[in-house]
């Protein structure tokens, strides 16, 4: 059996890295990976790739049984009738999606909606999640409930050990308070003629300074905006937004700082505090994508709209609200550390 994998066109990570990492080893499938060349050196050695944008790319996908990508896969390509093409996307819903978004850039959606009809199997990660799903793609086929696969780490028993690895890899002091800033992409910025810079609205650097030399913060830009923002380098600031896998980080993040992403989600199983800098609030549900529910009624801690504010708050994290365990309850109900292994159920694997 040959299985495809995609994550973020071409990077090793999300679900189908957890659903690769527990497969591997076994002789009977053939496993490769459409691969963006920046990010070849994110996969492990001996991992078999294929360039992406490459010819060879279509015909594996062509020649699979199976195809696990996070995103649309944005190949050329016919897919056979024998292929079962599993899209496990890559986040919960609070920003609208597909055809349900205020806006789009002419011609984007039609070309993605060739991608949708080739699916077979859509992963949801939660019961609010899948009329969403359904609704944004349009789409009326077999949706999968379980939660998501690439969480499945959160709650494993050997969590702490991959935690003390990644703070040494990150070369954080074990008394370190970390902090991880991980926003979303604005859509009419990102797709900008010309593909300009991109100011982020947060101040790093300052944010880095204010709270101190006790405190570490980690940046982890959207893959649409690696490189479209430049993060300042200095002491208690780091820029991860190249490391592998999100859910590292997760791991060793005391606080999470994030806006509207889907982050939000994953990160609520931990049970450790968020904090929401919305500076563009209005702008982003009115006008640029919209929202599925009101972010202000249903944060899981405080939203915030300057630097200063946000400052404070990190400086008095307030302890965990009743719309935490809420929230948990809401979006969290089926990330029990066994996804994969109801997927791979599912696939007969």
């Amino acid at each position: 059996m040959q299985i495809v994998y995609n994550s973020f066109h071409g990077r090793y990570s999300d679900n189908p890295r957890a659903v690769y990492e527990r497969l591997a080893g076994r002789p009977s499938l053939d496993q490769l990976w459409l691969a963006d060349p920046e990010h070849l050196a994110s996969f492990p050695a001996r991992t078999r790739t294929v360039p992406i944008d490459s010819g060879e790319a279509a015909a594996a996908l062509e020649s699979a049984d199976v195809v696990i990508a996070n995103t649309h896969t944005e190949v050329e390509w016919t897919k056979p009738e024998s292929t079962t093409y599993v899209q496990t996307w890559h986040g919960t819903p609070l920003k609208r999606i597909h055809r349900d978004v205020l806006w789009a850039p002419e011609g984007r959606l039609d070309r993605l909606d060739l991608d949708v009809a080739k699916w077979d199997l859509l992963v949801s990660p939660n019961p609010a999640s899948t009329p969403r799903l359904r609704h944004g793609f349009r789409y009326d086929g077999e949706v999968l409930e379980i939660g998501y696969p690439r969480n499945d780490v959160l709650q494993a028993p050997d969590a702490h050990l991959l935690a003390a690895r990644v703070r040494k890899e990150l070369d954080i002091d074990e008394d370190a308070t970390v902090v991880l800033y991980a926003p979303t992409w604005r859509d009419d910025e990102v797709f900008q003629k010309g593909a300009p810079e991109i100011p982020l609205a947060l101040d790093l650097a300052e944010l880095s300074r204010r709270l101190g030399p006790d405190h570490v913060v980690l940046a982890r830009l959207h893959p649409l905006m690696t490189g479209r923002s430049p993060i300042p380098s200095r002491p208690g600031l780091r820029d991860v937004s190249l490391h592998p896998d999100v859910r590292d980080l997760y791991l060793v993040a005391d606080v999470l700082v994030t806006d509207y992403s889907s982050t939000m989600f994953d990160f609520a199983i931990t049970g450790r505090p968020m904090v929401f800098f919305t500076y563009d609030l209005d702008r982003f549900r009115d006008s640029v994508r919209g929202f599925y529910f009101d972010l202000v009624a249903e944060a899981p801690g405080p939203v915030v709209t300057s630097g200063e504010e946000l400052v404070a708050t990190l400086r008095d994290l307030p302890d965990r609200s009743w719309r935490y365990t809420e929230f948990q309850q809401t979006y969290c109900s089926l990330e029990d550390g066994r996804a994969t292994d109801r997927l791979l159920e599912r696939l007969g694997l």
